[in-house]
């Protein structure tokens, strides 16, 4: 495990680090971790996942922005180099976005993308 604060290659927004808190805080374990995975699937071959986590594998690198901390596995990372994470209101919802340079196409959704 290694621990990067704004680490080269990844990004955590100012609004991505806010709904983090308030959402470990709504859980009631303010040291809840958001998970960022890439795994094969959805409509353009590869798809985001975001989860919580409580604790962190031997594989998985760590960023921190404000009191957050977001955990990804080093295969989900090559995949994610240069990405910032970001959380997006508007009037279609609320979510969690990728804005991933690596990707050469993503759907329409925004959660499956293409390299």
């Amino acid at each position: 495990m290694s621990e990067v604060a704004e680490a080269p290659g990844i990004t955590i927004s100012e609004n991505a680090a806010k709904r983090i808190a308030g959402l470990a805080q709504q859980e009631g374990n303010p040291n809840l971790m958001l998970r960022v995975s890439v795994s094969g699937g959805g409509c353009s071959g590869f798809q985001y996942g975001f989860d919580f986590a409580d604790s962190v594998n031997d594989d998985d690198r760590t960023f921190h922005r404000d009191s957050v901390t977001v955990v990804i596995d080093e295969i989900s990372l090559e995949l994610l180099q240069g990405s910032e994470i970001d959380f997006v209101e508007d009037l279609i919802g609320s979510y969690f976005e990728i804005k991933n340079p690596n990707a050469s196409s993503s759907c329409g959704c925004g959660s499956s993308f293409s390299i």
